[in-house]
């Protein structure tokens, strides 16, 4: 009796720890943070300062003095996973970076309605002191991020031609400078990663800084724009002019200009409508543009 109390307990006891191994490891993977440069960042040399963080008076944490570049993860549950992913990048004049309305509320409303988050800290610019440049160390950490979502993308549980990014001000010119100075990867590189695209297939612009020269194509991901009426006229004018730009280039895009809306609204819980929809507007964009439709 003993034996056979055992034959018919054991598929299931296995069943059982499958089943908790397999959450264990959704946990472990969830808001892990990933090093973009395991070994140390190319630029980073000699760097070995702390990031810091402060403290707003609402709260918000505003990191600085990034030399590890790294993803952190918000992978959505199984069951509501759409297999898309988005890289978020946090503006901050490229001196610091807004962690929460441009960063962890963003990447947590995403994971919760099924899409794959991951926000990136990338190095900084203007920051006081700073030997890093935009388009070359700051652009070189979105690359990176990309490449590295597409080579761990069947891990992660995302398809690897569903791969965008979102940038609020700063970080909104640094996803479309990614989307516009992109390339193929190195064959022939040692690192796996290297081989990768670093090409987004779509993009997300929210109220941001645009670089001088673009370089729209064709080839040019489709983009979704949103700004508010009262920011400074280079974004409240500029991104309107670059729809317009984009639809020349023969670029699918979307554009939403806020009325009574300025600068940096980002993802916040008093944030009034209908500038407090865009999220889900957003949503809806990537839904049209067949993002969300499941393989």
């Amino acid at each position: 009796m003993k034996v056979q109390a055992t034959k018919l307990f054991a598929p299931r006891a296995c069943q059982s720890i499958l089943i908790f191994v397999s959450l264990v490891c959704s946990a472990l993977a969830q808001n892990q943070t990933v090093l973009l440069w395991p070994n140390g960042a190319p630029g980073s040399e000699g760097k070995t300062g702390q990031e810091k963080v402060r403290i707003y008076e609402n709260g918000e944490h505003i990191i600085s003095s990034v030399h590890r570049p790294s993803i952190t993860l918000y992978l959505p549950a199984k069951d509501r996973a759409t297999g898309a992913a988005v890289i978020v990048i946090p503006g901050g004049g490229h001196r610091e970076l807004w962690m929460d309305h441009e960063g962890y509320n963003v990447a947590q409303w995403l994971s919760d309605h099924g899409v794959a988050a991951f926000i990136l800290k990338y190095r900084l610019a203007r920051e006081e002191g700073s030997t890093y440049t935009i388009e070359g160390t700051e652009l070189k950490d979105i690359q990176r991020a990309i490449r590295t979502v597409r080579s761990r993308a069947q891990e992660w549980g995302v398809y690897p031609d569903r791969i965008g990014v979102i940038g609020f001000s700063a970080g909104g010119e640094l996803a479309a400078l990614a989307s516009t100075r992109f390339d193929s990867g190195t064959s022939g590189a040692a690192n796996a990663i290297e081989r990768e695209s670093s090409k987004p297939n779509f993009q997300a612009l929210i109220y941001p800084g645009l670089p001088h020269e673009m370089n729209l194509s064709a080839l040019t991901p489709p983009v979704f724009l949103a700004c508010g009426e009262d920011d400074r006229p280079d974004i409240a004018q500029g991104v309107p002019k670059l729809y317009l730009a984009l639809k020349a280039a023969g670029v699918s895009a979307e554009l939403h200009v806020y009325a009574h809306t300025g600068h940096g609204f980002g993802l916040r819980a008093n944030n009034q409508p209908p500038v407090s929809g865009w999220i889900q507007t957003f949503l809806d964009w990537m839904g049209a543009q067949g993002i969300l439709t499941r393989k």
